[in-house]
């Protein structure tokens, strides 16, 4: 089971995260956010990194050529989009990219099926606002390419172990407060995950 800590915002973050073991690291390039970072100081804390970790810049309503820019800014390994694009925005990207499908519907889950997707719950804000999907609506559908976003946290995180998903990525629910990560939090949850 891969995991992505997103909403990260100090190095001392980042580190506990990476020593608990995660797979992945989210910065929030998108300003309205409570979890903020510029790509400078994404870049700061990314240039002190051990290696094999992968750092994702989380982007909403972002021109490609922004995009490309603030990811060789911060040092992003990936692109993950928060909002409908075409193709050519994709293929005009620098570097590898996964949609993110903000499902209102249990068949918003299959969509873009035949690829790696990360799948969060709908709401008119973006991440990390801790609103839960209902498990049920995996039932039956293969999870092996989906990343399950959403109001997970290590004390709710079993409930999804059982469907075969890809991998977690959490922000909200291992936070002490918006953009500071609780440390127990954060063992508890990759600890549970990987079990």
């Amino acid at each position: 089971m891969r995991v992505k800590i997103c909403g990260i915002t100090s190095y001392e973050d980042a580190m506990t995260a990476i020593d608990a073991g995660a797979d992945a690291l989210g910065f929030v390039f998108y300003p309205p956010s409570p979890r903020f970072i510029t790509p400078d100081a994404a870049r700061a804390i990314i240039d002190r990194l051990p290696p094999f970790v992968e750092k994702v810049g989380l982007f909403v309503n972002e021109d490609a050529d922004s995009v490309n820019r603030m990811a060789e800014t911060g040092r992003i390994t990936l692109a993950q989009i928060h909002f409908e694009a075409p193709e050519t925005f994709f293929r005009s990207l620098a570097i590898p990219a996964i949609r993110v499908i903000r499902a209102k519907h249990p068949e918003d889950v299959k969509t873009h099926q035949d690829e790696y997707r990360l799948v969060d719950a709908f709401c008119e804000a973006y991440g990390g606002m801790g609103k839960r999907l209902a498990l049920e609506w995996f039932d039956d559908v293969d999870c092996s390419k989906i990343i399950l976003a959403g109001g997970l946290t290590p004390d709710n995180i079993g409930e999804a172990l059982g469907y075969g998903f890809y991998g977690l990525d959490v922000s909200s629910g291992v936070e002490a407060e918006k953009g500071k990560k609780d440390k127990d939090k954060v063992r508890r949850f990759i600890r549970k995950a990987k079990a």
